[in-house]
């Protein structure tokens, strides 16, 4: 039988024949060695020229796509593609990986770039966004992403002179980006007149803002800031590829195979044309030049890299060459000298030499290349070409010996026979075509019988046989030279092949993995000398197997390199190399074959050949040498933690279920109960699959786990202290060094590490988000800084945590198979060890990876636990068949025996060690494992008195060992933790079931005791006072479900798995009688009330039997359910039987026949039962939980007072019910201790404790029961229910509005008005009829507009700078007024702007980098942070800006994923951290790191909206948020964010209430003001008092002053004498001042307040004066003298005002529907007024007040936009809804349609958006939104408009080019309404719709 094994010899990758050019560009440059660096297919090459060798950086799974030089030039950056792609850092000096950047980019990385100090790389995906990365490699940390650009980006460069600056470049497009904070923001390269809009290919930064770019049409554009300055045209044929700056200027390269340099100033210094050299050829193109010095390294687009000497620069070295672009499949070795030939589809056939790894010839042929063979005697070469001929060549000098084409399709592979006499052709049609060499190749013979392409042939070593295969996978041969086929396998015995390339047959079964059926091996060659085999397959992998493999799954080495398919390999004719040819990456590999002899000595090499050896994981699947794995081992193995339903997923099925019940919600709800539960003592401890998770604390108490809590127990006082932060099962536990901390890790679907403090008991850190089902080891590195985690995932996952600030450092799949332990090295923290299942692995942290060594130990064991030794190479680990092995960096130096099976667990000493293992005994060792110092067994006999148990057995499978305090502290399988004395004697401390579901558990009718019965087949009996210890254990022939004890409590029940059933003695469990009558289990059983006469017994077959106790015997059976039965209860009569079954049905029996009853439901309720323990009925109908489809109540127990129904469920949950529990979905107190379901609760004699038990967690928890009134406040930790109570917090419609407001996104806004029609810049323009000839005698045409009031000289104007803004966002805001400097400045926001008015100028200044409305403002009291100010905006991706409120410099912005917007922000105590809630469904809580633009932590907040969430004043860490019914109070631990609902219990009828402001006290205080009016006083997360009725509306706002804890409330009121809309309040909301604001409205509301010294301000705005008209005003206008004001209503009313006295000179009302525009005439005699109902009237004002009609203009197709009069007041332009403009004669209102007419018209104004002058001002993305208005300035130079968009834009007048020049201006929300001039051109004013706000803008003029 041949050896399974991997060959003992390997391969070494020696030389690499080629250079990627193709697809890729600028990947080609000198390092500080003066060495090459450059990359082809999956490998990075560092090539030095002058000793001709090659480095190989093999660290890449995929192609490399991408490269960079670190601006120190060691380090090299390369990224490739893939489906989740990663970037390495490598040292280009020792090949070794610094760092791997990964899980950010997919499909692939297309450019990298360092910047100039080489601590930031940036990175630009494939993906469809092209997405930018910003990381700091050193770390492993992406400090900024954002999507690059819709299309391709080819390169992106640092700017080398500014900090924080890149730019890209790529199709079609330019952008120039800066980093802030974590935000990219691009800006746009503005092409402008100077140069074509086109696709930029590369790019170079210089000095002052200036970058250099080269163009697809060979221009070079030079940049100015983001402005095109001017370029340099024909600076290349066409495109240019590539462009390095270097100390002495530039050096560009191009496709038409030139290279020229350049001095700094871009100045032409010299061209070198390589197509015209030695070497060159025509078509020749450059796709990386590298310029150092006076050498220029070129590389080429067909794989060829030239080194150039710039003062001999005609000849340029040709330094590499490889095959062009075209897929690579032919490959031949001579067959006596060093040499390969190779033939691809770029058509040349080359020959290489193997000696000097050099190309030696080459030759072009007429057809793409498929196969290649060398005649025996090495003088022909024949070529197989794709169009089905073939050639033969003469070796020596390339000349055509004969050209012959008998097939169409393409011969695939040929071969010449061992004697040289004939040569056999393979092609795709199937068929073998045999030709004789000597009579110049005529054809002699044919071999068909295949019925698919010839795929591989050999030759019999006589050359009497060939064997071939084809492509549907067969087998044939045939006899030579006729061709026959044979099929008589006799004849084929003895053949002996002389070749061996073929991948069928029983020698090479081994080379395809077992169960597959696959054909992606391409490629076989035997080593028959050596006995090993080479093959090639489709993933890139070369594989050394013994040969022959006999049997499927053989084992390998394999060998990365390639990328993709690999498609031939041959051995050299001496065996000493092994040549691999690739298809789609066409290099050529060459690799030195090291036999064994010689590998041990290879072994103190390089270290890089140890990184691609392998006994990799897939071939891992068995060894025939390894033993069977232990049964214990097997069994965990195998355990799977995958849950049907996660805790995590309870919030979503709430809602879904939610939506279902809403009806019922409307109903009232039981309340919840009084009294509560404290968790007291848990029998139990979780070892039968974990390991080493016990320790003793820095207090000598001991830490361990079991379910989902972790245990300290003091075992002095015998008590233990609980960690309740988990929610489902822990899986394991490490300890800190200084043993005050301990990690534990849960199951989970995300599953989370908690670090914890065993004092206090508080969480210091939660680490999650990277392990997927659980974490299955855990590991804290020496300094204790950095955790390791392992997860469950299929790839197990191995993360490097910090973890106090719950960063990931690193992360990495560990392996396939399970990892049972991770160490961190105690010397190196870098460096860390996993093993598991066949596994060792030695893994080092690189960047954000971690790159693993497989230990090198010949046979894979599995290992069970590991610990580092006195150094930092040694390593010693237990193996799962009793060995410890012993290892020095990655090598097996010798193994020891040390138990009979498994060694579980082992701790270092400090000098020594101690192991454990399945034989139940504990080992001492001296420090070298040379000889055993002590050993102990575990034994009943050495158990000391004090033991709080009994052992079960001798020598139980020790899991955990720990040492400390003079005892070595061991946890067992069997669930014991004992102390062993280091002289002998065991004392037992705490212990549980063992493995298996425990389900039955009675109480002892008078005494504390209780009784328990599991799968683990034992019975127990558990003592309940203080002495927490088990009595006495019993084994049971079956697994036992239920128990119970007779009522004197003399007798006890077991009802076991079998169907069998028995009664023991309660006291010494000796048999009393026992029964066996059902087949199945026996799920219920229990005693009658009174003497016990009868036991009714529930099985599994649906039968209840009763017997009689005395006499033995069955006297009744209760038939009739359909179903299993789950509960039964007696009455007090002992007469009646109550049954639940499965299928939800209550049946009733009468004792003791069994008769069945009906009984009805009323009835029901007055029985007195004598327990209750059922599950169904009217009177507990309230415990099923809203989620019931998901989860099952699994059990109930009534206490003995009536008062309280305990129930245990599914998910793990003990809930406390008032009862009777009547009405669904009642009120409960939940409490998680257990991680999946609880199977029975039951409470003592004395309800002085209830008694839970957990299905899989196999532990009995003992609950103390606090009742009414005994409680502290503070132990309410139970949240209080499932469904919000649906009573609403009370009404308020400012409330509701804010809640409901859909905030309009700037970028996807819509028409403000319903408009119809076309789009003035999509109407075809109708040709007018007589277009005017072009030299026109006619008059020359009058103005079109009349400047008026504007000097003699008309100046354009060219900008518009902000000036004022009336507006304050108050609204749907609040908190965003603040004083900055000491009250010397108010800052505030309105629209997108944010403002800081200086109260004593009264200047304003403004902050306008949002791109959309700012939300929320707040500022950092922090005195390190003065004026520093963080705003957040509406967007899709919104943002939040930090910036300095004097100076406007943008600090940092931060990008976020609260998609919609940012609605409230507040900054932390120290100033460092800012918290932000969004607008998104889950209204998401994120605490950033603001100055480094890191997000600290992110949590879902609330299903509904959330107004506002503060920091503590004096933390860091603690905040809270408020919202719609909702108050939570939040903590930071590490990187998660924990929170607590408030709890409102403690006060009577308190009720939660939308809540909308929040305020902070001392000593933990926190006061929230809600929609009523109230403000809630809080300690900690408790009600302790409500202030009733501070307002008499919402509380919208409160502030805390820092310096003397004042406190100031703000809401909706009606001023009257006592109250105010303004309070002011002492620390403890006791007293307080009220102030009244003069606003003259009716009802004042304050949104947001905020104190300075001795001042208070409140955000109101100010006017020149105010009247109150009774409806919405919709338009107005001023007379021509200015004397009056023309209003048009909402209702169809306009009245007209006189100016000073805003007194009402007249009013009419002619429509129904709103005025749109309301014009006078410039001769003040008409007043016009347009309106929604398609009509303009005009009235005439001389007439006097009463305003009659005089007429109006009909036939209008749409509503009125906007009018305008003509200068002689006798027309007038309307712009209507349909996008067509009319004119119309005033008075008669007659339309005018002739074109000339209109023509000539001079118009005294100019605000249409519509017509032919002004078509430009429409841009090109209005399909959605429109331009709104506009206003042509007085000099008639200039029109500004308003949009959708919320931009102004300045345009020249007229525009009637399409998509005109313009500037524009930002600062309005969506839709501006109006915009016009005000008089003189001094300023433009703009008045936003949705912002309520006016801004007015500065016309800057242009200089004369």
């Amino acid at each position: 039988m041949a050896d399974r094994t991997a060959p003992n010899c390997h391969l070494r990758l020696e030389w690499v024949y080629g250079y990627r050019g193709h697809q890729c560009r600028n990947n080609l440059y000198y390092t500080a060695a003066k060495e090459i660096v450059y990359f082809v297919a999956g490998v990075g090459v560092v090539y030095n020229t002058r000793e001709h060798k090659q480095k190989f950086y093999l660290g890449h799974n995929d192609d490399i796509i991408s490269l960079a030089l670190h601006p120190e030039r060691v380090l090299v950056a390369t990224g490739q593609v893939g489906k989740e792609p990663y970037i390495c850092v490598w040292d280009s000096y020792n090949v070794q990986t610094v760092s791997i950047l990964k899980d950010v980019h997919t499909h692939g990385i297309a450019c990298l770039a360092f910047d100039l100090e080489g601590q930031c790389l940036v990175s630009v995906g494939l993906d469809s966004k092209n997405t930018i990365c910003v990381w700091d490699w050193r770390r492993g940390k992406v400090l900024a992403a954002a999507p690059g650009h819709t299309d391709r980006i080819f390169d992106i460069a640092w700017d080398l002179y500014q900090p924080n600056k890149l730019v890209s470049c790529g199709v079609k497009h330019i952008k120039f980006w800066s980093l802030c904070g974590n935000a990219l923001t691009p800006k746009r390269g503005v092409f402008g007149k100077s140069g074509d809009l086109q696709t930029i290919l590369c790019l170079a930064c210089a000095k002052d803002e200036v970058t250099y770019s080269g163009a697809l049409n060979g221009d070079i554009y030079v940049w100015k800031g983001i402005n095109l300055m001017r370029t340099i045209q024909g600076a290349h044929g066409s495109g240019i590829f590539s462009m390095n700056a270097c100390e002495e200027g530039f050096a560009t390269g191009g496709r038409d195979g030139c290279v020229r340099l350049w001095d700094l100033n871009f100045k032409p210094i010299t061209v070198i044309d390589l197509r015209e050299t030695d070497q060159g050829y025509k078509g020749l193109s450059v796709r990386s030049v590298c310029w150092r010095g006076d050498h220029i390294l070129v590389g080429t687009q067909d794989s060829e890299i030239f080194e150039v000497v710039v003062h001999d620069r005609n000849k340029p070295f040709l330094i590499m060459q490889g095959h062009c672009e075209g897929e690579l499949w032919a490959l031949a070795v001579h067959p006596t000298k060093p040499l390969a030939m190779t033939g691809s589809d770029d058509r040349s056939v080359r020959i290489w030499s193997l000696i000097d790894h050099a190309l030696i010839a080459r030759c072009n042929m007429e057809e793409p290349i498929r196969c290649a063979a060398v005649s025996t005697d090495g003088i022909h070469l024949a070529l197989g070409m794709k169009d089905g001929s073939f050639t033969v060549l003469r070796v020596r000098d390339m000349t055509e010996v004969v050209h012959i084409k008998d097939r169409k399709e393409a011969i695939h592979e040929l071969k010449y026979s061992p004697d040289g006499a004939h040569l056999a052709v393979g092609s795709n049609e199937n068929s073998v075509d045999i030709y004789g060499v000597v009579q110049r190749y005529k054809k002699v013979g044919e071999c068909i019988g295949s019925n698919s392409f010839i795929t591989h042939m050999d030759w019999s070593t006589e050359s009497k046989f060939l064997q071939t295969n084809d492509g549907s996978g067969r087998r044939l041969f045939y006899r030579m030279p006729s061709g026959k086929e044979v099929t008589n396998k006799e004849e084929l015995k003895l053949v002996q092949w002389a070749s061996w390339t073929s991948v069928l047959g029983p020698e090479v079964n081994g080379i395809w993995p077992k169960y597959s059926d696959i054909n992606d091996i391409n490629s076989v060659d035997a080593n028959f000398n050596n006995q090993v085999l080479v093959t090639a397959d489709d993933y890139g992998l070369v594989k050394l197997m013994r040969y022959p493999c006999i049997r499927k799954g053989a084992k390998f080495k394999k060998y990365l390199g390639h990328s993709a398919h690999i498609t031939n390999v041959r051995w050299s004719h001496d065996y000493q190399w092994v040549i691999t040819i690739g298809g789609a990456d066409h290099s050529v590999f060459q690799w030195k074959f090291i036999p064994e002899r010689k590998s041990k000595e290879a072994l103190h090499l390089a270290p890089q050949e140890t990184l691609a050896d392998s006994n990799s994981e897939e071939s891992d699947s068995d060894q025939s040498d390894v033993p069977e794995m232990d049964s214990e081992i097997e069994q965990e193995t195998q355990l799977t933690y995958r849950r049907q339903v996660y805790k995590e997923d309870l919030p979503q099925l709430k809602e879904q279920c939610k939506e279902k019940h809403r009806a019922t919600a409307m109903k009232k709800r039981e309340r919840a109960p009084g009294n509560g539960i404290k968790l007291h003592f848990i029998h139990g401890y979780r070892a039968y699959d974990c390991r080493s998770n016990l320790f003793y604390t820095q207090t000598g108490e001991i830490v361990y786990h079991v379910a989902a809590v972790g245990v300290v127990y003091n075992r002095q006082q015998n008590t233990q202290r609980f960690y309740m932060g988990h929610d489902d099962d822990i899986l394991c536990l490490a300890i800190h060094p200084l043993k005050d901390y301990v990690a534990t890790g849960q199951v989970g679907r995300d599953s989370s590490v908690h670090i914890w403090d065993t004092e206090t008991l508080k969480p210091m850190s939660v680490l999650k988000g990277f392990h997927q089902l659980g974490v299955c080891s855990l590991d804290f590195s020496a300094d204790g800084k950095r955790l390791a985690s392992v997860g469950l995932d299929d790839n197990h996952t191995i993360v490097l945590w910090d973890w106090r600030k719950g960063e990931k450092l690193s992360a990495m799949r560990g392996s396939k198979d399970k990892i049972f332990v991770v160490k961190i090295n105690p010397y190196l923290p870098d460096k860390l060890i996993t093993a598991g299942v066949k596994h060792m692995k030695f893994w080092h942290k690189a960047g954000g990876g971690l790159i693993g060594r497989k230990g090198n130990m010949g046979k894979t064991e599995t290992m069970m636990c590991a610990v580092y030794g006195w150094s930092e190479e040694m390593v010693f680990s237990g193996t799962c068949t009793g060995d410890i092995c012993i290892w020095r960096d990655i090598f097996l130096m010798k193994t020891v025996k040390a138990h009979d099976g498994p060694v579980f667990s082992m701790h270092a000493l400090e000098k020594g060690f101690v192991t454990g293992g399945k034989d139940g005994i504990v080992a001492l060792w001296d420090d070298t494992f040379e000889r055993c110092l002590k050993t102990y067994a575990i034994k009943r006999a050495v158990l000391a008195p004090g033991s709080k148990g009994l052992l079960l057995e001798d020598n139980p499978s020790i899991r955990a060992i720990s040492l400390g305090h003079g005892h070595i502290l061991v946890g067992t399988k069997n669930g014991e933790i004992l102390e062993v004395d280091k002289s002998g004697p065991i004392t037992l401390l705490v212990q549980g079931h063992m493995e298996g579901e425990v389900w039955g558990l009675a109480t002892h009718p008078h005494l504390p005791l209780c009784a328990t019965v599991s799968n683990d087949k034992t019975l127990r009996i558990w003592d309940l006072s203080p002495s927490h210890c088990m009595l006495a254990v019993r084994k049971l022939r079956k697994g036992g479900r239920c128990c119970c004890f007779s009522p004197d409590g003399k007798a006890l029940a077991v009802g076991l798995n079998d169907g069998s059933f028995l009664i023991v003695n309660a006291d010494t469990l000796e048999d009393l009688v026992s029964f066996h009558h059902r087949k199945d289990i026996i799920s219920d059983i229990r005693f009658s009330p009174g003497a016990g006469k009868y036991l009714a017994v529930a099985s599994g077959d649906s039968f209840v039997d009763i017997y009689n106790v005395m006499s033995s015997k069955r006297v009744g059976v209760c038939k009739g359910c359909l179903n299993y039965i789950t509960h039964l209860d007696w009455d007090k009569r002992g007469k009646l039987l109550q049954v639940n079954t499965a299928a939800k049905e209550q049946f009733f029996f009468e004792a003791p026949r069994g008769k069945r009853q009906t009984i009805p439901v009323t009835e029901v309720e007055k029985i007195d039962w004598c327990t209750w323990t059922c599950v169904l009925g009217s009177s507990v109908e309230g415990i099923w939980p809203v989620i019931s489809e998901v989860t099952e109540v699994t059990s109930a127990c009534l206490s003995h007072d009536k008062r309280v129904l305990a129930t245990g469920d599914d998910l793990g949950y003990v809930k406390l019910f008032r009862s009777p529990v009547k009405g669904r979905h009642a009120k409960f107190k939940h409490y998680v201790a257990h991680s999946t379901h609880v199977t029975n609760v039951r409470w003592t004699h004395d309800d002085g404790f209830l008694m839970s038990v957990g299905g899989g967690d196999t532990c009995l928890m003992i609950w103390a029961h606090e009742p009414e009134g005994l409680r502290d406040i503070k132990l309410c930790d139970s949240e209080e229910s499932d469904i919000e109570s649906e009573d609403d917090g009370g009404y308020d419609s400012d409330v509701t509005r804010e809640n409901e407001i859909n905030y309009t996104i700037k970028a996807l806004s819509t028409n403000m008005r319903p408009m119809t029609g076309v789009k003035p810049h999509l109407q075809l323009k109708e040709p007018s009829i007589d277009e005017r000839p072009p030299v026109s005698r006619a008059l020359p045409h009058p103005e079109k507009l009349q400047t008026n009031n504007v000097g003699k000289k008309k100046r354009p104007i060219e900008d518009l700078v902000l000036e004022l803004v009336f507006g304050y966002r108050g609204n749907d805001c609040r908190n965003n007024v603040h004083y900055l400097n000491e009250g010397a400045d108010v800052i505030y926001h309105t629209a997108s702007v944010g403002i800081v008015l200086n109260l004593t100028t009264s200047c304003q200044s403004f902050y306008i980098e949002h791109s959309d409305d700012i939300l929320c403002l707040t500022i950092n009291q922090h005195p390190k942070f003065p004026n520093v100010v963080a705003t957040g905006q509406v967007a899709t991706s919104p943002s939040i800006h930090v910036w300095d409120a004097m100076s406007k410099q943008t600090l940092s912005v931060l990008r976020c994923f609260h998609a919609g917007g940012v609605c409230s922000v507040s900054f932390s105590a120290t100033g460092r951290l800012l918290l932000s809630v969004g607008l998104d469904p889950e209204h998401t809580i994120t605490i950033w790191k603001w100055q480094e633009g890191a997000k600290v932590a992110s949590r879902i907040g609330h299903t509904q909206r959330i107004f506002v969430a503060e920091f503590r004043p004096d933390s860091d860490t603690h905040f809270v948020s408020v919202g719609i019914k909702h108050v939570r109070f939040w903590t930071l631990a590490g990187r998660a964010l924990l929170s607590k609902k408030g709890v409102l219990s403690s006060l009577e009828d308190a009720r939660m209430q939308t809540m909308l402001s929040v305020a902070f006290g001392a000593n933990n205080l926190t006061f929230t003001g809600t929609i009523s009016g109230d403000v809630c006083v809080w300690k900690e997360h408790i009600l302790v008092r409500i202030v009733a009725k501070a307002h008499t509306g919402p509380v919208f706002t409160m502030y805390t002053t820092l310096r003397d804890g004042l406190i100031v409330t703000g809401g909706k009121e009606r001023p009257s004498k006592e109250g105010g809309a303004l309070k002011l309040w002492d620390q403890e909301l006791k007293r307080c001042r009220a102030f009244r604001l003069e606003t003259g409205q009716i009802i004042d509301c304050v949104r947001s307040v905020c104190r300075g010294k001795r001042k208070t301000q409140t955000a109101l705005s100010k006017m020149l004066n105010k009247v109150n008209l009774g409806h919405p005003a919709h338009t107005i206008n001023y007379s021509p003298e200015g004397d009056m004001v023309a209003i048009g209503m909402k209702n169809g009313e306009f009245i007209i005002l006189m100016v000073t006295s805003l007194k009402i000179w007249g009013k009419k009302r002619d429509r129904r529907s709103p005025i749109q525009d309301i014009r006078f005439s410039p001769n003040s005699r008409y007043l016009a007024v347009g309106s929604t109902e398609c009509a303009v009237d005009f009235y005439d004002l001389t007439l006097g007040p009463q305003l009659n009609r005089i007429n109006c203009c009909r036939d209008i197709p749409s509503f009125v936009m906007q009018m305008d009069f003509s200068a002689d007041s006798s027309h007038i332009q309307i712009s209507t809804g349909a996008y067509k403009r009319l004119v119309y004669e005033v008075p008669s209102g007659r339309q005018i349609t002739e074109q000339t007419q209109i023509d000539r018209i001079t118009w005294a104004s100019w605000t249409s958006v519509l017509g032919d002058e002004v078509v430009g001002i429409w841009s090109r993305n209005a399909d959605k939104a429109d331009v709104t208005c506009a206003c042509v300035s007085h000099s008639g130079l200039n029109i500004v408009t308003g949009d959708d968009f919320g931009m102004v834009k300045l345009f020249d007048f007229p525009c009637p080019e399409k998509f005109a020049k313009h500037k524009r201006f930002l600062g309005h929300s969506a839709h501006l309404t109006n915009v016009r001039f005000t008089n003189g051109d001094h300023f433009v004013v703009s008045a936003g719709g949705d912002d309520r706000s006016l801004f007015v803008w500065r016309c800057v003029h242009t200089p004369h």
